[in-house]
């Protein structure tokens, strides 16, 4: 098939392109690079069967395509805060001209959306009927409500034109590629454990995360697209982890003796997130495989090539 990534330079839409290129699809990247990376892609660019396209989908785009897979959008708070507006333009007026482009060529469309729709959630764990607990005028809003509306408006173009989508609410994934500065907190404790310096807790450490690592998240990701379930859909991995346990697991693994350091913790963090993956594994047969012991050796290993090359380019891919 033909298959437009958008968002695919990024750190899961590059894990994505490979199986995709992989297994014999056509393949074009569109990307801004505003968080995404050319090196993410360098294996493949002069591959017959891929195109790289920069382009910022707040732009209308006529391209061929059978699927969609509409990942474009800054995902870590570092990055969809630090230009807010332009977060919400791309969740609401990207999501649009994606959704324009599946209607006039009959695409398959799947929407990359986030555990955030949940906000900070009083239900536990959180199941895809619960409608969730957003801050409307919070600092993460522009993200939360984005992708909420991208939610909305992906199931009004299915019930008003007939768009064939799937939507996946992505938890916490992980991986080799991720940025460095992109302030989630498995990069976060990496790079400071690698740098020797403290690991910044923010809060008491309590606060849980689930943690998926990225081939997981890929397979589920293809799975849903291939499926007959328009979703909304969980993919996530349901082992609930502190935030003080994930830094100690880095710890052990790169300095023991590492200091953790706690700060304030930002407005509207989640207190629990943990996903129910009861249709994921009903409907798609998926459930995570990667244990995150392994999974974090594999991210180390990544982020340790790429901090001791001069042009950020790892010697060795690990994926």
């Amino acid at each position: 098939m033909r298959i437009l990534v958008t968002g695919g330079a990024g750190f899961i839409g590059s894990h994505l392109i490979d199986r995709l290129l992989l297994e014999d699809h056509e393949v074009i990247c569109l990307d801004n690079f505003y968080t995404g990376h050319k090196r993410n892609l360098l294996k493949w660019l002069d591959h017959p069967y891929f195109e790289l396209i920069r382009h910022d989908i707040t732009e209308p785009i006529r391209l061929e395509v059978d699927q969609i897979y509409h990942l474009a959008c800054p995902a870590s708070p570092v990055h969809y805060q630090y230009n807010p507006v332009k977060t919400i333009k791309t969740n609401v007026i990207g999501t649009l001209n994606v959704l324009g482009l599946a209607k006039r060529v009959k695409a398959r469309f799947l929407l990359a959306s986030t555990s955030e729709v949940y906000g900070d959630p009083e239900v536990h764990p959180q199941t895809e009927d619960y409608r969730g607990n957003v801050n409307t005028i919070g600092i993460r809003s522009c993200y939360d409500e984005g992708k909420r509306v991208a939610e909305t408006l992906s199931f009004d173009y299915y019930r008003q034109n007939d768009v064939d989508i799937r939507v996946a609410r992505i938890f916490n994934t992980y991986g080799p590629r991720m940025l460095e500065n992109d302030g989630r907190v498995v990069s976060n404790f990496v790079v400071q454990a690698l740098r020797g310096i403290p690991l910044t807790i923010y809060g008491d450490g309590s606060q849980t995360r689930s943690f998926c690592y990225v081939s997981d998240l890929v397979d589920g990701l293809m799975r849903l697209m291939n499926s007959q379930h328009q979703g909304p859909i969980n993919l996530g991995n349901p082992d609930e982890y502190t935030i003080l346990e994930l830094a100690q697991a880095v710890q052990q693994k790169i300095n023991p003796s590492a200091e953790i350091r706690f700060e304030p913790l930002p407005q509207d963090d989640p207190r629990r997130r943990k996903p129910d993956i009861t249709r994921a594994r009903e409907w798609l047969g998926w459930q995570p495989t990667v244990p995150l012991s392994q999974g974090l050796e594999y991210t180390i290993a990544d982020f340790r090539a790429r901090m001791l090359t001069p042009d950020g380019v790892p010697s060795a891919s690990l994926s």
